[in-house]
């Protein structure tokens, strides 16, 4: 029996097994796909969001403030990529201002700080790519972005560091109260545990229903994005939103830490928890709302676009405490944005109430910090010609558009937690990510796949299951 299991190994259920990591617990995490963040933690924003969005006095707003000022610390521990760029809300209209001095008063009142409201002319020699249309904008300085994939691997790995247990394609089909605790019927078998968080994302609402007798429902939310290229990148600097409205803060125009243009997302309520499919009619709302803000979008250069969802529960808030009626029991549920960025005190209010009821004590020997993989792009070239010198494999280039080579895949496969896919190599490495989309390197990525794993090449997957990428050998038809 365990002590803890964690259902769901997106950026909330990692966060607080990486916080839970640091006392003396029997932790497992359990999901249903082949690797962490493969659910609403792969596909969003990448936003780290100041605060000055959420209702004054939620829960929302008092751990997007938190996390926000828990970041920083967390990337250099932890060797993820965040940066404070800062963003910008646009206020397209005159009639529109007492909205954005309502904004920034509620961002004062939830703790953010140095908030300003810029002229029209601040904003333009801020940004001078911003539409000439806005007459003023709030100015958020403490607001960010960050690799989503990279910090869920990173509080993953950490976790795992520290003995938290990883079980992946592991469905959990229900789930009954016990006086030891709790019994979870999985696609794997039955698991036991004395207490269970439920950080299931979408689907967490079901776990909830199931133990408790006071009902949450969570609306999938889906938001299409377009990605384009590095050449785009440098068009803003800042994160570019418009005033928010009744689905939320609209579609914003931004930098990635890797250099990209993200544009995005739509906020569309679909009945399908697995539905992460685009449509036509999304995206080009995303084109279109994201030319009303910007001028000049190179969308010739969009390389990629994708869907995510949002876990959108009805009171708009987060869900985090015990249940009164099954103790024992913790949701983590309602987790939308900001959730990617709440969730390092996502994770630490979940472990301190864990902490306080199942008496946790603290390890001597915590392992506070990890290191990523090696980025030779990072690297002077004395210091790029020495590591090819000890390991030749970073000397041979399989991505050709990130520049990616053999021994950062190898690292990925080997590390705790390795890739077992393809696109668990991409989430760690970036290959395939590029202007090519995998177009390449895919088939030498699958190789050192099969080699390293010992895997026959028709056994390799895209992200698991049945995505398989050789479905059959030409010569075995003749």
């Amino acid at each position: 029996m365990y002590d803890i299991i964690v259902i769901g190994a997106g950026v909330s259920g990692c966060a607080a097994a990486r916080e839970l990591s640091r006392y003396q617990a029997d932790i497992c995490v359990v999901d249903k796909e082949e690797d962490v963040c493969c659910g609403t933690s792969k596909a969003n924003s990448a936003i780290v969001h100041a605060g000055y969005d959420a209702a004054e006095g939620s829960l929302m707003a008092k751990l997007n403030v938190e996390g926000n000022l828990m970041m920083e610390q967390l990337s250099r521990d932890l060797d993820f990529s965040f940066r404070r760029n800062g963003s910008l809300v646009l206020c397209m209209r005159e009639e529109d201002r007492p909205n954005l001095e309502a904004l920034y008063e509620r961002g004062v009142k939830n703790g953010v700080k140095d908030l300003r409201i810029l002229t029209k002319e601040e904003v333009k020699e801020m940004e001078p790519n911003v539409t000439d249309n806005m007459v003023g904008a709030l100015y958020a300085p403490t607001g960010g972005i960050v690799c989503p994939f990279g910090l869920t691997i990173a509080l993953a790995e950490n976790a795992a560091m520290n003995g938290v247990e990883f079980k992946f394609n592991t469905e959990v089909e229900n789930i009954v109260k016990t006086d030891e605790g709790f019994e979870l019927t999985t696609s794997q078998g039955v698991l036991k545990a004395k207490y269970v968080v439920n950080a299931a994302g979408v689907h967490a609402d079901r776990f909830h229903n199931m133990m408790s007798a006071e009902k949450i429902h969570i609306t999938p939310r889906r938001g299409d994005y377009c990605l384009l290229d590095k050449t785009a990148g440098d068009l803003v600097d800042k994160t570019i939103f418009t005033l928010p409205g009744k689905f939320g803060k609209g579609i914003l125009v931004t930098p990635t830490v890797h250099g990209n243009l993200l544009l995005g997302p739509t906020a569309i309520d679909i009945d399908d928890p697995e539905g992460t499919n685009t449509t036509r009619e999304g995206l080009d709302e995303v084109i279109g709302k994201a030319q009303n803000s910007v001028n000049n979008i190179p969308m010739r250069q969009v390389i990629t676009s994708f869907a995510g969802l949002r876990a959108h529960e009805d009171q708009h808030e987060f869900v985090i405490k015990e249940l009164e009626d099954c103790k024992g029991f913790i949701d983590c549920a309602g987790i939308e944005s900001p959730g990617l960025s709440s969730s390092p005190a996502i994770g630490k209010m979940v472990a301190d109430i864990l902490k306080e009821k199942a008496g946790l004590k603290e390890k001597d020997d915590f392992i506070a910090t990890r290191k990523g993989i090696v980025d030779p792009k990072e690297l002077s070239k004395e210091e790029y010609s020495k590591l090819i010198k000890e390991n030749p494999a970073y000397g041979n280039i399989i991505c050709r558009c990130e520049t990616i080579s053999e021994g950062e895949i190898l690292d990925a496969i080997h590390r705790p937690l390795g890739a077992k896919s393809l696109d668990g190599v991409k989430r760690r490495t970036r290959a395939g990510m590029g202007r090519c989309q995998a177009g390449f390197c895919s088939p030498r990525t699958m190789e050192i796949l099969a080699r390293e794993l010992n895997m026959d090449m028709g056994e390799i997957t895209k992200s698991g299951g049945e995505s398989k990428i050789i479905v059959g050998i030409d010569k075995d038809k003749l």
